[in-house]
């Protein structure tokens, strides 16, 4: 059995260590609601995009773009979205393993001669992809959670040149979908190429005919295509990051939990400890005063 002045050693550092998950639930919490405001801020955007598309789509002409060339696919690029730092409890460890789960539903779809690309974006998810065999790892160093818009551009722009270039057949990303604090879904999306189904995001808007377009319509909508995808890439991150907080938050939290049930734990056996050596002192002198 501890001693006393051990079990008081245990409540004081159980204590110092509830002190500091309470803070870091209480930064991530304020983390959390920055990333949500600047996903909320670029919705406008999409929403604009998606109704620009909407229009063209709606008219009767056939639009076409070199981002939406289906072709046979021997390479395919995953772009995982983890996390640079830990602490936020299976969030790493979820979207490693639902990495491999596609590697494995990529190769029963397309063979297994398929190459792969990994894109991994984040510290942690970095260290467990660099271990894997047989698949190419690319840098993506630039892009952390302290990035910006210009970041995303560049990773945008990398994975659309590649693709242009026929280096890369298909684009995918991988990411913890944002449902609420207490719920994320792991989730995938295809980025490249661009399916007119994803396109027609919308109710396709019967009165486009009318629309006057310049300089034309085939113009705007291949410039209206890549700002698509970058806007696409862009949420799909912000999301990542808002799922990375609230697994955070949640894992502070439980940490929290289980720090106060163990201080509770703790001082019911120092309160017995020190209730016996109190008994245990006063049967001694009550043995000397019979003597």
């Amino acid at each position: 059995m501890a001693s006393m002045r051990e079990l008081k050693g245990r409540i004081g550092s159980v204590n110092s260590s509830q002190k500091i998950t309470g803070a870091m639930k209480m930064i991530s919490s304020a983390k959390l609601r920055k990333v949500q405001s600047a996903l909320e801020h670029l919705m406008p955007f999409r929403n604009q995009l998606q109704n620009t598309i909407n229009n063209l789509l709606g008219a009767d002409s056939e639009y076409q773009s070199p981002l939406t060339e289906q072709r046979p696919v021997h390479r395919v690029a995953f772009v995982v979205f983890g996390s640079d730092e830990g602490l936020c409890g299976a969030f790493n460890v979820s979207l490693f393993k639902f990495l491999l789960e596609a590697i494995n539903r990529t190769n029963n779809e397309l063979g297994t001669k398929t190459e792969y690309i990994v894109y991994p974006v984040g510290k942690k998810i970095l260290s467990s992809v660099s271990k894997m065999k047989d698949v190419e790892i690319a840098d993506v160093s630039y892009l952390n959670s302290k990035s910006g818009a210009d970041a995303v551009k560049r990773l945008t722009d990398e994975l659309t040149n590649r693709f242009l270039s026929h280096e890369i057949d298909r684009v995918e990303l991988l990411y913890f979908h944002f449902k609420s604090i207490g719920s994320q879904a792991l989730d995938s999306r295809i980025l490249l190429p661009v399916s007119v189904a994803d396109l027609a995001g919308g109710e396709l808007l019967s009165h486009a005919k009318p629309y006057i377009y310049e300089p034309d319509s085939e113009t705007i909508f291949r410039t209206v295509i890549p700002l698509y995808v970058r806007s696409n890439l862009h949420e799909t991150w912000l999301e990542s990051r808002t799922s990375e907080q609230a697994a955070r938050i949640m894992a502070m939290q439980m940490a929290n939990d289980n720090a106060k049930k163990l201080l509770d734990s703790l001082q019911l056996e120092y309160n017995k400890l020190r209730q016996q050596n109190i008994t245990a002192e006063l049967l001694d002198i009550l043995g000397g005063s019979v003597q």
